[in-house]
């Protein structure tokens, strides 16, 4: 297999399933904050920058 060969090769492979393989990723990483079991540490994170504020 030549140099030239395995090139193509690879950028065909990235070109169909890396384009998969991101497309995946992206919307799992969408998703992840709206999964069941997230609420609560959705909650505390959402309150965490009053943590510190006094109540002047």
């Amino acid at each position: 297999m030549s140099t030239h060969s395995t090139y193509d090769m690879l950028r065909h492979l990235a070109d169909s399933w890396g384009l998969v393989v991101m497309t995946g990723i992206f919307l799992g990483l969408c998703l992840w904050p709206f999964r069941p079991g997230a609420k609560p540490l959705n909650r505390e994170v959402a309150n965490s920058i009053f943590k510190d504020e006094d109540d002047v």
